[in-house]
């Protein structure tokens, strides 16, 4: 009945101050409360008090809060809701005296919220001490959604006033963010989520509504469905991604939270929207990748169905232009598909992390993805002119003539440089004076496998086993694992694959074992670590591996050893379950290579301990550069403070060459200092002849090798790493242009 008197009253033609203030007298009276205050957003971050039942008349439009400021500005900036009992004792009070609420102790207050953006803050107060309970507090929530979709309809303040002023402007503009997907891309911006107004909020008839939300539920179910049967992306992660999303369509705990909204007095697009900005609330303010892709999936599916609830079409393929960059919040896997791929040039994000689902499929697809690039919904308007450039992480709004003009240039030349490396695919990676180099790539997904052909590499260097498991709601079992595993040794087709165990913990949390709660994450539980402190994980994986190799050689990696006896106790679990295959009359690899990740310094005054039990060792530079320099490799204030190239660390790597070569056990490289020609002409120098780098870098790396003569190289980096502590990065760029080596 609230929710119908509501309507009524925002339906009459009146003033704003009439209608607000008729709402808070009705709030008040149905709350029981003494005060009902509503404040609203205005330009420059500030709350203003708009109505109010209670405090004292005068401060209507007088009384500003900032953000964060006081308990409203509180409710602002976090987008909670908040109840006390006793709020003048509450660290965030602020006492305004033109108010008069100081008689006032108890206080409820709620956002404002739309499609996650704060709009306002409605509040209820009491004399008493009293503590609202959840139901008094959900009434509050559902009262503030019909003031959302009034307040984003530009009812309360003009909507310009929450435009930025170099979104409106024509100015051109550059916004930076983090690489997604490489590559460069020019296009017209195409805003994905342009604002689905919901115009009626409060139902006629709850049963009717409930059955207009299964209908809707139904029709994402078969559009899902259909993609699913039409993709042309069969391989098992692909499908697994829009699988995952086809299970949101059905989760009982989701449909029974809109189901909930709807008996309030919702319509059931308004209840979609109710349920899902609930679930942001909560889930919104979590660092967790695994959360914050569910996050994704779930706007993905509200917005599916709240197009479908208006009579609007997914995607009007008319209005979309041959060049379109898509701009986007951040966007489900179903939504990308849904896309013309044919027009479709790039992508922007506001969010996104490059394990999210729709990375990994823009990467399948080729299109250049740049993440997190803040307020891009804001700053740029459908048509924009827009340059993606995900190799550096930029994306420049309305660009002058001459960017444009060079950024052609730049895709003209970048694809003449394919062209020239692609010539290079069937010609092996040989110095000019004959000295065969092995180019290897890495791969975490089965997409990747597939550009072992498209680069003719030597095999697969390196196998991050563990972003299969990052996808996933639960820990695969011994069969799924190892049906992956006999995929890949598939797809390479004789070729060698190194599988590195599990390394997860740091920034790599599995959605189904959760934080870790390291101080520390990056030198905390991790990797190995967890495996051998939960043997039964590792075991499982290592059993995985002899069934999925099935007879065929096996190369086993494992990761962040910092101490011998970790390998001794890796090996004895990978024993246990050899010999266990053997009693079982299981076929066992006709060839068992093992290895470990050189990352932790400490192992290097271990090589004559560590040697005699590997068969290769292959040096992870990224995470072992930030531990010799004690540098987090995510802190933007230290990026590029430390040098790859930089002398200390090429000791390190030629010490750990010179030890391994006697010993006869082979040494690689596949962290990043490999894809890049520079740092892997450096590498080749201090006695390197293994390479493993993502798919992309591979021509690059062999233009390079086939152009240089590899024991002037060597002599030349000799004498170099002799002189003072000088990083050889611009050395290395002048020898290279003098001698016609290709960088």
């Amino acid at each position: 009945m609230l929710l119908k008197r509501l309507r009524d009253t925002m339906a009459r033609a009146g003033s704003v101050e009439e209608t607000l203030g008729e709402v808070v007298r009705m709030v008040a009276n149905e709350m029981v409360a003494e005060v009902c205050s509503i404040y609203l957003l205005r330009a420059g971050e500030v709350l203003e008090l708009f109505a109010t039942q209670g405090l004292n008349p005068d401060a209507v439009h007088r009384t500003r809060l900032r953000v964060g400021e006081g308990l409203v500005g509180d409710i602002a900036a976090h987008g909670r809701a908040l109840a006390l009992d006793d709020a003048q004792s509450h660290p965030q009070f602020a006492y305004r005296p033109e108010t008069g609420e100081e008689i006032y102790h108890s206080l409820a207050g709620v956002p404002i919220l739309r499609a996650g953006r704060v709009l306002g803050v409605l509040v209820v107060q009491n004399r008493t001490r009293r503590l609202y309970d959840e139901e008094e507090v959900e009434t509050l929530q559902t009262i503030a959604m019909v003031l959302a979709e009034m307040a984003a309809a530009g009812h309360f303040v003009s909507p310009n006033e929450q435009q930025q002023v170099d979104g409106l402007g024509l100015l051109p503009l550059r916004i930076d963010g983090v690489q997604l997907t490489p590559g460069v891309a020019i296009g017209r911006a195409v805003l994905h989520e342009p604002r689905i107004m919901i115009q009626r909020v409060v139902a006629e008839d709850v049963d009717q509504e409930k059955v207009r939300f299964q209908e809707a539920l139904a029709g994402v179910r078969d559009d899902v469905d259909r993609m699913l049967e039409a993709t042309d992306m069969q391989s098992g992660e692909q499908r697994e991604i829009l699988e995952t999303f086809r299970m949101f369509v059905d989760d009982r705990g989701w449909r029974d939270r809109v189901r909930e909204a709807i008996d309030s007095g919702l319509t059931a697009e308004a209840g979609v929207q109710r349920a899902f900005d609930d679930v942001r609330t909560r889930m919104g303010q979590s660092t967790d990748p695994y959360i914050r892709e569910r996050l994704s999936d779930l706007q993905d599916l509200t917005n599916r169905l709240l197009l479908r609830l208006t009579g609007r079409a997914t995607t009007d393929a008319s209005a979309q232009p041959d060049d379109m960059i898509v701009i986007a919040r951040d966007m489900g896997p179903a939504e990308l598909l849904d896309y013309d791929r044919a027009r479709l040039r790039g992508l922007v994000l506001e969010e996104g992390s490059a394990l999210s689902h729709v990375a990994i499929v823009a990467r399948a697809l080729d299109i250049p993805v740049v993440g997190r690039a803040p307020d891009v919904l804001s700053r740029i308007e459908a048509g924009d002119a827009i340059i993606v450039d995900g190799d550096n992480a930029q994306v420049m709004v309305r660009p002058a003539e001459d960017v444009v003009q060079s950024i052609h240039e730049a895709i003209a030349a970048r694809a003449a440089r394919l062209q020239r490396y692609a010539a290079l695919r069937d010609l092996p990676p040989v110095t000019r004076n004959q000295v065969r180099i092995s180019l290897n790539m890495n791969a975490g997904l089965l997409i990747d496998v597939q550009h072992l052909d498209d680069t003719a590499a030597d095999g697969i260097g390196l196998y991050r086993t563990e972003i299969p498991f990052m996808v996933r709601s639960e820990f695969p079992d011994v069969d799924s694992q190892a049906w992956l595993y006999s995929r890949v040794l598939d797809m390479a087709d004789g070729r060698p694959v190194t599988f590195r165990t599990l390394d997860v913990g740091g920034d790599k949390v599995l959605p189904y074992v959760g934080s870790l709660g390291d101080d520390n994450p990056a030198m905390g539980w991790r990797a190995i670590r967890i495996g051998l402190d939960r043997p039964a994980m590792l075991r499982g994986q290592l059993r995985a591996l002899i069934q999925g190799a099935n007879g065929r050689p096996l190369s086993v990696m494992f990761p962040m050893i910092a101490d011998v006896g970790e390998l001794k106790g890796a090996r004895a679990l990978l024993e246990l379950e050899m010999e266990r295959a053997r009693r079982r009359g299981q076929a066992v690899p006709e060839r068992l290579r093992v290895g470990v990740m050189f990352e932790v310094p400490a192992l290097a005054w271990q090589l004559d301990s560590l040697l005699p039990h590997v068969d290769f060792v292959s040096i992870g530079t990224n995470d072992l550069l930030q531990f010799l320099y004690a540098a987090d490799r995510g802190n933007s204030r230290l990026a590029g403070r430390y040098d790859s190239l930089s002398p200390a660390l090429l000791r390190l790597l030629h010490f750990v060459v010179e030890k391994a070569r006697p010993a006869g056990v082979d040494v690689s490289v596949c962290g990043e200092m490999a894809g890049r020609p520079v740092e892997a002409l450096a590498l080749l120098a201090i006695g390197v002849r293994s390479l493993s780098m993502s798919p992309g870098s591979i021509g690059p790396v062999k233009a390079m090798i086939r152009s240089l003569d590899l024991d002037e190289v060597t002599d030349f980096v000799g004498s170099a790493l002799a002189q003072p502590d000088q990083p050889l990065r611009e050395t290395l760029r002048l020898f290279a242009a003098d001698h016609a080596i290709e960088i």
